[in-house]
Formats: C-alpha cells, structure tokens, sequence
C-alpha cells in the first residue's frame, strides 16, 4: 500500500496524543537544530499534544539535554528525553552484565562509566565491552577494529552497544556510530547487547515517560514515531504497533528521489518494499 506523502506536521498530528521524534536528521544535524522541526514541535506542544525526544545518543538524558542546550535547541519544542544511552547505564548498574567493562569509544562518554562509579578496566580483568561509538568516528572506520573484535571474540566478552545507529550524517559528513562496530562483531561470532531502537525495552521505558507526563495511561493508536532512520525508527516505531511518520530527506534522502524535501511516491514505494516496511506517512522534513 502507498505511503501517504504529508508536507507537514499539522496534516496529520492532530490524530496523536504524543510524539516519539527521533533527534539527529530530523531535529538537528549534529551542530544546530532545523528551524522549521523546532516550530512543528512548539506548534504541536502549544496544541496540547506531548513531544518525547527518543535518540540512540549513548549518553544519559541529562547530558543529551546539555548538548541540545549548547546548539541553541529551545527547551519549549520538546516535553523529555529517552536515550539509549540511559536504558545502558541502568543495565550496567543492575549487575546482569558483571561490574567491569572495559571502554570502547570516544573520550566524551566516558562518563557512561564514571557516572556510575566505573572505570576503563583492561581487557584481561574485564567482564564485558561497553562501546559507545569509536574513539575517533572523523578518521576511523569498523575495519580498524576487525583485529580487536579477534581478541574481544577469543576472550568471549560480551559487547553492550549504547547506540545501535550505523551511521549518522554530522553536517556534510557521514560517520560510523557504535551500531557499526556492534553489527561486524555479532557478525564474527560475539555476543551483542543492543540498547535503544529498534529494540522493545526503549519504547516501553518511553511509554512510561509519556504518561508519567500525561498523568494518564495512553494508547498505542495515540502515539506517533518520527524518524529518518529505516532499521532503527521505523522498524522500531512499527513493532511497537506505532504509526510512522518517515522523513525521507535523512538517511534515506539519495533513495527517494532527486530532491529529498519532496520524495518521489514511486521511489519512495520502492525504497520502503525493499526494506519491507510499511510507515503511515512521510514526510521530506519535518516541519
């Protein structure tokens, strides 16, 4: 069936009690949030209507609150946050994983460690890997990592992946994420905990905060999810028994069409049989 093409939000958000909006490629870029997701989702919250920002950002909440503060995102386009990052860090508190985890990723989340009262433990004493992307994602690609996945596989470490992303465009550049990483070393043989989306757990915790913030239970036919992501908003968004609304101009853009602001329904059909997805709507950007 033909995904309905919206050319805006107010088409169709009026049908929803919530959002689920995914962060990077449809609110933002990676340096500076896109004016016309922010009034969408001012004009949607002025309405009534409950904005949740669900990312696959392998940090706490409180820091993706802290980053959006520093590329001017205004607190009042959005109601809360869900990260995978914050469904990692409390199943690394649990225990389930063991309580040494030796570091995989860039210095600027290290804290997904320290948070909790960990450290970076060598691969000889650890019990686990937790990866939250590569240590240098502007250079390095998974290949640099095939002979330590060998080492990781032969020690049989399990590997905790804080973000289950692939990639992600930052401006004009497209870099690997930790789901890069997680996806060739499951591939090899390991072992791979995935958190955030598509996986059930982030869309049930996200549940929760919706009606924590309604002080009501909401339905499943009152929530939308928004994303440019195929494997990751839209799978997720559609096993959870949501509507989507897929915005084509992200990752998707060079498959829809010549101009991603305005996908082409034929290519855009293609794309989505391809993938075997099926979204309500999409959208070039949202707006």
């Amino acid at each position: 069936m033909t995904c309905r093409i919206v050319q805006s939000l107010a088409e169709i958000g009026g049908a929803y009690q919530a959002l689920l909006v995914d962060l990077w490629g449809c609110y933002h870029d990676g340096l500076a949030p896109y004016p016309a997701a922010v009034a969408a989702l001012r004009d949607y919250r002025a309405r009534g209507g409950i904005v949740i920002l669900l990312t696959n950002a392998p940090r706490p909440a409180a820091s993706v609150v802290a980053f959006l503060d520093r590329i001017g995102a205004p607190a009042d386009s959005y109601d809360g946050i869900m990260s995978s990052g914050a469904a990692c860090q409390r199943a690394m508190a649990s225990g389930e994983y063991g309580q040494r985890f030796h570091y995989v990723g860039p210095p600027r989340d290290l804290h997904m460690l320290t948070d909790l009262g960990l450290a970076d433990i060598a691969l000889d004493d650890a019990d686990a890997i937790l990866c939250t992307g590569l240590g240098d994602d502007t250079a390095e690609t998974p290949g640099d990592y095939f002979e330590a996945m060998a080492d990781w596989h032969g020690r049989g470490l399990r590997l905790l992946c804080a973000n289950p992303d692939l990639i992600v465009d930052r401006g004009e550049q497209r870099l690997y994420c930790a789901g890069a990483l997680a996806l060739a070393y499951e591939q090899a043989g390991g072992e791979v905990i995935w958190f955030g989306k598509p996986h059930r757990a982030t869309y049930r915790q996200s549940f929760h905060l919706i009606e924590e913030l309604a002080g009501r239970e909401v339905a499943p036919a009152d929530v939308l999810a928004i994303g440019d992501g195929i494997r990751t908003d839209v799978k997720g968004g559609l096993d959870a028994g949501l509507d989507v609304l897929f915005v084509t101009g992200g990752l998707s853009a060079g498959e829809v069409g010549a101009d991603p602001e305005h996908p082409d329904p034929a290519r855009l059909d293609a794309c989505l049989a391809e993938h075997g997805v099926a979204p309500r709507y999409a959208i070039g950007r949202l707006r």
